[in-house]
């Protein structure tokens, strides 16, 4: 059974935190980067092409980029989407997981309550065996809610919706 590593949106655009607010977890580039370093199996990159002109993760924008942490990284597959799950954009994430027998994808990236946890959710409704190192996750304050307060519940939605297992980067690290 092959694992693949889903790399959620991890875009240079979201250092503007003049435009996104707060963050959470300063960590978790690190843990992305440890991650990304150790993983024996197949690396899907997955970049968020925004609609909105004047957002950071607009194409054709220095913040469109993916981050440093994945400077000299050769993906198996890399594509744009213009929406939150990974499994609705420019790839067919879906059937190219299934031609290769990949059963059991780890999600990672930005931001955890919005494309990370859209991500997990089709893939757990799709039958994906589906791990999130919450460690290697961030979000940010919205609207009256911390961004620790949004990572807790997308925690809970996805454990206690079935969605996906909920672990750290360590952990993780020391089953591979």
């Amino acid at each position: 059974m092959t694992t693949a590593l889903v790399l959620i949106d991890v875009q240079r655009g979201f250092d503007d935190l003049e435009f996104w607010g707060r963050r959470n977890n300063p960590d978790a580039e690190a843990n992305i980067a440890a991650l990304v370093k150790a993983w024996p199996g197949p690396v899907v990159a997955v970049r968020h092409d925004s609609v909105r002109p004047e957002s950071p993760l607009a194409p054709g924008t220095p913040g469109n980029a993916f981050k440093p942490e994945l400077d000299g990284l050769a993906p198996d597959l890399v594509f744009g989407k213009t929406v939150n799950s990974a499994f609705h954009g420019e790839a067919d994430l879906h059937a190219w997981l299934g031609e290769r027998g990949i059963t059991d994808i780890t999600v990672v990236g930005i931001s955890t309550n919005h494309c990370v946890e859209t991500t997990a959710r089709v893939g757990g409704n799709l039958g994906y065996r589906v791990v999130v190192p919450i460690d290697a996750t961030y979000t940010f304050d919205l609207e009256d809610l911390t961004a620790d307060q949004l990572t807790a519940a997308t925690v809970t939605n996805l454990r206690g919706g079935g969605f996906a297992e909920i672990t750290t980067t360590a952990e993780v690290l020391a089953a591979l």
